[in-house]
Formats: structure tokens, C-alpha cells, sequence
């Protein structure tokens, strides 16, 4: 399909064949139609599938068109997880609606100062950006007006349950206009979204798109196994040295192990910085800002943090921890391979972190070939099966990253004197 069978204003089109899109990805071909003929949809779709924009094209498309209603406030609400993901849509507002005339993006969310906030909701928008606390907030104060609001979108539904928001939602909901349209996405359809959406849609078409390895064919996936943290943190330091690595997203489990890899990484002579819940938020922005001007070469980061970054030039993505979920693994390593580049996501493992490893493997229908560093292998390949009590690899050392090192024998300088570059072997898989 070509973007001219959209159905999207002209206008629009010449702003997206600007931004160098080849062609309308799965989620775009069934969501814009469908969102342009006035449906409610309830969308399920992985990231770095093209989701923003399948809603943010349609509302541009709306706003083409005049108001029927006389009033200050916006005709569009996106409501987001996190404070990172909303200004990834305000800006991709900005992108596509840079030739409208009325398309306007504000961003409401936390950690950013009331009194400029205040400043921006007193002028002429039309499409607000916010995560839900301090959208209530704002709303309580009575700066806000949704009496023209005709659009409404949860981006990342599931998230915003995980994250304790469901009260939140219901009640900005319940002062919303009811002939509103609603667009609900979602990374997967689980019991308390499709709840969700019952109570908030109206006859919703159901849109799925389907997790499977050729939506990654352009990420290349490694699992390297580690002896213990020591090791860990080696191979860390070997595969940051590689050539191919222009920028890196490093995951960890915890906000203490974030800060404590970014800074042993800058003691090591990279360019690395921390992102977590924590950070205060202009702390974070500029974070991200140095990210995207490519001043920063590793950002360290937890899931609820790094959740929504769409950065061009990432072309690493490292699980120093593996992920909770299968879900948040393949929203981990979709921060890579973006806008048709290709990209890699190693993840590193120990023995004890197999069975989590075929719980991913069979969320993604891709079995994750493992890979070895030379000099720097396992001593023993764990086995997938094997109770805990015989299996013969071992687990991570406690203590987190600052921990005394151990697991495979030192190569020279240890950790602080770096890995060096080199290639990974592909290695016989654990039966």
C-alpha cells in the first residue's frame, strides 16, 4: 500500500514523504483507514511498528477541518505512561503538522514547572500530550477546557494499568464529551485492557498485529551467557568497544544498578549517563537531548524510563539484565532498528535465567542464536532443562554491579582496562 491510499489530506502526505518513510507499515494500513472513517479502535501493536504515527496522521487529518465548537481548549488528548513518551508525541505533532496552519501541541506532565505549563494552556492549542497525574492536576485547577475535544488516545494502555493509572483514567474520561472519538493502543490485548476499553470505546474495531520475528528481521538477536557478575561486566565492556556501535541503550533491573554502570562506563572513558524514574525531569531531558545530538554514546536505563525513546542513531541495545516480561523484551530491543535502519540486541544471561530466556523465545516465535566472545566464554553452557539444584551454570553474583568480580578467568586489565574490540563466535545452543 502507498501512502496515497490513506485517505490523508495532501497537505499531511507531503509532511510524511518529507520525513523519508518508504511505505505504510501493517499497523498504519488497518489503523489510519479505519481512524479517518470515524471508528473507535482498539489497537494492539508492538513498538517500533509505526504506532504513533497511525494515530497522530488521523488527528492531524481531523483538525484540517474547523471546529464546530467555539472554545480555548483541545480537540485532541493523547494521554501517555511517562513524561519521555509524551514528548516524543508532542514532537511527532510537530513533525507531521509542521505545514497546518492549527495544529498546535502542548505537553502536561510531571516534573516540569507549573508556571510554564500555565503559560502554554493559556494560548490557542489544539492537541494536548499529557500523562495522567498532572493532567488531573490541571484539570483541577480549571485550566483546561475540553468542550471542543473530539479525539481521544491512550497510547500504551497496558503500561499505564501496570503503573497503578486506571483511577486516573476513569476519572479524566468521566469529563470528557461522550461523542468523542476513541483510540485505545496497546501492546497486547490482556484481560484488564479489553476491560479497559469496553468501559471507554464505543462498537471499537479490534486491530492486532501480530509479534513475530519478521517484524525484527531487521534487528539481529544474540544471547550471551555469563559465569557471574564479573563476567557480565567484561563482556559489557568488550561489546561497547565495537566498531559497528555508534549509540547503545544499555537495560538494567534497578535504578542503583543504572547509576552505578554509567558511572563506572565514564570512568572507562565512555560517553554514558543514566536515565531512571529518579532523575529529576530536566535532569532527564537533557539526558535525552544529548542522546539525540548524538553527545552520548551509552545511555544506562530502566524499562519505565527508556519506554517510547525513538532515537535514529541507536544501534545497540544491551540487556545487562533481562527484562521481567516477554513484553518488555521486545520493547527493549524495538529502540534499535528504527526508520528502516537495521540494529542488535545482545542479552546476557546466566544459568539460572534459561527458562526465562524460552519464555521470550516463544513470545517472539525466534529462537535467540547464543554467541561467545573469544577469550571471554563461559565456563560451562547452562542446560535448558535441568533443575536448579543440578544445573551447572552459574548465577549472578549478588551485590549488583559493583560487585567483586568473578566467573570466567580475568583478560588482562580486568574490566576497567576494557575488552577491546573483536567478534563474537556463534556458539553450540544449551540443549
Amino acid at each position: 500500500m502507498e501512502f496515497s491510499e490513506l485517505g490523508l489530506n495532501e497537505n499531511l502526505l507531503g509532511a510524511i514523504v518529507e520525513a523519508g518513510y518508504p511505505n505504510p507499515t501493517d499497523v498504519q494500513q488497518k489503523a489510519v483507514p479505519a481512524a479517518l472513517a470515524g471508528r473507535d479502535l482498539m489497537v494492539s501493536s508492538q513498538t517500533g511498528s509505526g504506532k504513533t504515527a497511525a494515530f497522530m496522521w488521523p488527528a492531524l487529518n481531523r483538525l484540517m477541518q474547523e471546529s464546530p465548537v467555539k472554545a480555548r481548549g483541545p480537540r485532541v488528548l493523547v494521554l501517555t505512561p511517562t513524561r519521555e513518551l509524551a514528548i516524543q508525541v508532542t514532537e511527532a505533532c510537530r513533525k507531521y503538522g509542521k505545514g497546518m496552519r492549527y495544529a498546535k501541541a502542548v505537553s502536561v506532565v510531571g516534573g516540569t514547572s507549573y508556571v510554564m505549563q500555565n503559560k502554554l494552556l493559556a494560548q490557542p492549542y489544539e492537541v494536548l500530550v499529557a500523562t495522567p497525574g498532572r493532567l488531573i492536576d490541571q484539570m483541577d485547577s480549571g485550566r483546561i477546557d475540553f468542550g471542543r475535544l473530539e479525539m481521544l488516545v491512550l497510547d500504551e494502555a497496558d503500561r499505564m494499568l501496570d503503573m497503578g493509572f486506571i483511577e486516573d483514567i476513569e476519572a479524566i474520561v468521566e469529563r470528557l464529551p461522550q461523542n468523542r472519538q476513541t483510540l485505545l493502543f496497546s501492546a497486547t490485548f490482556e484481560p484488564r485492557v479489553c476491560r479497559l476499553a469496553e468501559r471507554l470505546t464505543r462498537d471499537a474495531q479490534r486491530i492486532e498485529i501480530v509479534a513475530t520475528a519478521a517484524q525484527h528481521e531487521k534487528i539481529e538477536q544474540r544471547l550471551l551467557f555469563a559465569d557471574g557478575m564479573g563476567h557480565k561486566q567484561r563482556l559489557l565492556d568488550h561489546l561497547l568497544r565495537g566498531e559497528d556501535v555508534e549509540q547503545a541503550i544499555v537495560f538494567t533491573a534497578t535504578k542503583r544498578d543504572a547509576d552505578q554502570i554509567a558511572e563506572t562506563l565514564g570512568e572507562n572513558g565512555f560517553l554514558a549517563a543514566a536515565l531512571h524514574g529518579d532523575m529529576h525531569q530536566g535532569e532527564r531531558n537533557r539526558t535525552l537531548g544529548h542522546l539525540r545530538r548524538g553527545a552520548l554514546r551509552v545511555l544506562v536505563a530502566t524499562d519505565v524510563a527508556a519506554r517510547g525513546i525513538d532515537v535514529a542513531g541507536i544501534s545497540h541495545v544491551i540487556n545487562f539484565d533481562l527484562p521481567k516480561s516477554a513484553e518488555d523484551y521486545v520493547h527493549r530491543i524495538g529502540r534499535t532498528g528504527r526508520a528502516g535502519r537495521s540494529g542488535i540486541a545482545v542479552s546476557l544471561a546466566s544459568g539460572d535465567d534459561v527458562r526465562r530466556v524460552k519464555t521470550i523465545e516463544r513470545f517472539i516465535r525466534h529462537v535467540i542464536p547464543v554467541h561467545t566472545i573469544p577469550g571471554l566464554e563461559p565456563r560451562v553452557q547452562p542446560r535448558s532443562t535441568a533443575p536448579r539444584s543440578a544445573r551447572p551454570g552459574g548465577s549472578a553474583r549478588p551485590g549488583g554491579w559493583g560487585a567483586k568480580p568473578g566467573g570466567a578467568p580475568r583478560r588482562e586489565g580486568g574490566y576497567r582496562g576494557g575488552a577491546g574490540g573483536g567478534r563474537t563466535d556463534r556458539a553450540r545452543r544449551p540443549d
